[in-house]
């Protein structure tokens, strides 16, 4: 009955999660990232903006 315990705990450790899964399983990560990447994204489009105006006379 050990030795079928034993078994079990080595082939549990040869499983190898996928990279993505272990990603989408960290629920703070996602948090940090949607939260972030808006932010980032919309400071980026508004100096792109500001950029264009022309400048005054």
């Amino acid at each position: 009955m050990a030795d079928e315990k034993r078994e079990t705990d080595s082939t549990e450790q040869s499983v190898r999660i996928p990279p993505m899964q272990r990603l989408l399983d960290n629920h703070f990560l996602l948090l940090f990232l949607g939260v972030t990447l808006p932010t980032v994204l919309y400071v980026l489009w508004g100096v792109m903006e500001l950029s264009q105006i022309p400048i005054a006379e």
